[in-house]
């Protein structure tokens, strides 16, 4: 692959929106945000609640969605969008 492709999917891919899926733990409620934001967008009562809507956000805006465990660390990275 000639390396200026790579740059622009590289760039292009860095662009992206990437929502994260995590547990906040003060009212153990799953929040749908933005990478490195400091607000929710919207919180959830179950995991598979805020992954649905993070999944729609995604697919309107074609990002990524990260998926995090209770205790924080990653259980699944969505790089299909």
């Amino acid at each position: 692959m000639p390396e200026d492709k790579v740059v622009a999917e590289t760039k292009a891919a860095a662009k992206k929106k990437t929502y994260h899926v995590t547990l906040r733990a003060e009212d153990e409620k799953w929040c749908v945000k933005f990478a490195n934001g400091a607000k929710v967008i919207k919180t959830f009562d179950t995991q598979k609640e805020a992954i649905d809507y993070a999944k729609k956000l995604a697919d309107s805006q074609d990002g990524n969605i990260t998926i995090h465990k209770k205790d924080g660390k990653i259980r699944k990275q969505d790089y299909s969008k």
